[in-house]
C-alpha cells in the first residue's frame, strides 16, 4: 500500500542564518525548490505526497526543529490527510525526531533516511547490499539513545554480558559486531573488484565513466552506447551498483564504459564513505562524461556540485568531457548556455540524436597509447591470443610455420607485455 506522505522543510531568515545554512545549501535551491526535489525522492521511495509545509524561523528551534507553533498546524494536518509518514527535508536530532514522533502520532523520516531506504530498495548486487547496510547503521548507532523504555531493559542471561548492562549498550555492541563484519566483507567484495579492475587493466582498453546528477540520463546514455539493459526510469538512484560494457569507437578502437550512481546534494557522510567502492570506477577512468540534463532548472548548481564531488574522490585533475543530455526536450533543440561549447557535447539519450558526434569526441580526447613492432609465435591451439591481437593491434604479416603461426604486428607496450611468452 502506498504511503501518503507530508514534506516539512524549513527556511532560516535573518542574520543568523548563515549559522545553520550549509554554503552548498545557499549556493543550490531556495527551501521551496529543495522541496521540490524532496518530493522526487519521496516518490522514488513509494510515497504519495499529499501535503507540503515550510517553516520559516531565524534559526532552527532545537526541540522540535520547526517550533511549537507550526507543529501544531502540522499535527491538524497530518490528521486531516490522514498522513502516514511526515518527511523533513532536515536532519533530525533524535531528540527532535522523538518529540516530533509523540506530537504529530505518524512516522516521521528526516532526508537522509529517505535517501538511506531508497538506497535500500534499489541495491542489487551483494556489494550495493553491505554498502547500504553500513550507512544504515553508521547512521542508526548515534540516534539508539532516548527511543524510550524499550532500550532502557536491563539485560541477562545468553547473549548478554550479565545483569545491570541496558538493552541500549547491548544494541550498540550488537551493532559494531555487525559494523565489524559488513567491513570484512566488503574488503573481500573490493579485493575482488580490484582483481576484476587489474585484470582489465591487462587489456589495454581505456576506461571512460559516466558521472553526473542523479536523473540526468547516465543510464539511459549507457545503454544507448552499449546496448546493455541497464534500469532506466525517471526515479532518483535507478541505478546504484556500477556496470561496465565494452564500446568501439569511430577509428576501431575498444575501450570501457562503466555507468555509476548518480550524486545529489547534501548526501549523506555515511553514503559517501560507504559507497567508496562504487566511485572507484571513477577514480580510475582515462575519461569522464559528465551527463547533464539541459532541462533542469539547476543544471548549473548540478554541475558544480558534482564537480565538488569529483574533487572530493580525487578525480578533478582527470580529464573530462560535458555531455548535455535530453536536448529533444529543450526549445532550442541544443544545450543552449552551459558549459564551454568546445568542451561539450549534445545528446539526446532517448532519441539518438548526437550519439555519432559524441563518440568522436570520446575518440578524440581518450589518450591513445604508444605503439611498437613486435613479432610473435603462437601454437595453432592459441587460437584465443591470435584474437585479441588482431583486436587491440595491427597485423602487419603473418606466416605459418609447421604447428606455429608467426605475426608481426603493431601493438601497445600493455599487449606486448601481456602476450610476452609468444614473443619472439
Amino acid at each position: 500500500m502506498q504511503e501518503r506522505a507530508i514534506l516539512a522543510g524549513l527556511e532560516i531568515t535573518g542574520r543568523a542564518g548563515s549559522r545553520f545554512t550549509k554554503a552548498s545549501d545557499k549556493l543550490d535551491y531556495s527551501a521551496e525548490e529543495s522541496l521540490e526535489e524532496l518530493s522526487v525522492l519521496a516518490d522514488s521511495a513509494g510515497a504519495r505526497v499529499v501535503d507540503r509545509v515550510l517553516q520559516s524561523r531565524e534559526r532552527p528551534e532545537a526541540a522540535t526543529l520547526i517550533g511549537s507553533g507550526k507543529l501544531k498546524e502540522l499535527s491538524q494536518r497530518v490528521q486531516g490527510e490522514e498522513a502516514d509518514v511526515v518527511i523533513f527535508d532536515h536532519d533530525l536530532t533524535p531528540t527532535q525526531q522523538r518529540n516530533l514522533e509523540r506530537t504529530l502520532g505518524c512516522k516521521v523520516v528526516d532526508r537522509t533516511q529517505l535517501i538511506l531506504d531508497i538506497f535500500a530498495r534499489r541495491a542489487r548486487t551483494r556489494e550495493g547490499q553491505l554498502q547500504v547496510e553500513l550507512a544504515q547503521l553508521n547512521y542508526l548507532l548515534p540516534r539508539l539513545a532516548g527511543h524510550g523504555v524499550e532500550m532502557s531493559r536491563l539485560g541477562g542471561g545468553i547473549g548478554t554480558r550479565g545483569p545491570g548492562e541496558t538493552q541500549l549498550e547491548t544494541d550498540r555492541r550488537r551493532i559494531a559486531r555487525r559494523l565489524g563484519k559488513i567491513q570484512q566483507n566488503l574488503e573481500a567484495v573490493r579485493g575482488g573488484r580490484a582483481v576484476q579492475r587489474r585484470q582489465r587493466q591487462a587489456v589495454p582498453l581505456a576506461t571512460a565513466a559516466l558521472v553526473g546528477y542523479t536523473n540526468a540520463g547516465k543510464s539511459t546514455l549507457f545503454n544507448r552506447l552499449t546496448g546493455a539493459q541497464v534500469a532506466a526510469d525517471a526515479r532518483m538512484f535507478a541505478t546504484l551498483d556500477p556496470t561496465v560494457r565494452t564500446l568501439t569507437l569511430p577509428s576501431r578502437r575498444r575501450m570501457l564504459l562503466s555507468d555509476t550512481v548518480g550524486f545529489i546534494r547534501n548526501l549523506p557522510v555515511t553514503l559517501v564513505k560507504a559507497f567508496r567502492a562504487t566511485l572507484e570506477e571513477v577514480t580510475e577512468a582515462a575519461l569522464i562524461l559528465h551527463v547533464v540534463d539541459v532541462n533542469s532548472g539547476h543544471a548549473e548548481q548540478q554541475m558544480a556540485h558534482v564537480r565538488k564531488v569529483l574533487s572530493e574522490i580525487g578525480a578533478a585533475e582527470t580529464p573530462q568531457l560535458l555531455v548535455l543530455n535530453k536536448i529533444d526536450l529543450a526549445p532550442g533543440g541544443d544545450g543552449g548556455s552551459i558549459g564551454e561549447p568546445d568542451a561539450a557535447v549534445a545528446v539526446s539519450a532517448r532519441t539518438g540524436q548526437g550519439e555519432a558526434e559524441l563518440l568522436a569526441a570520446i575518440d578524440q580526447a581518450l589518450p591513445f597509447e604508444a605503439m611498437v613492432a613486435a613479432r610473435f609465435r603462437f601454437p595453432l591451439g592459441e587460437g584465443a591470443r591470435v584474437n585479441l591481437l588482431y583486436e587491440l593491434g595491427r597485423v602487419t604479416g603473418r606466416r605459418y610455420e609447421g604447428e606455429y603461426c608467426e605475426i608481426e604486428a603493431e601493438v601497445s607496450l600493455a599487449l606486448k607485455e601481456r602476450l610476452a611468452k609468444y614473443a619472439v
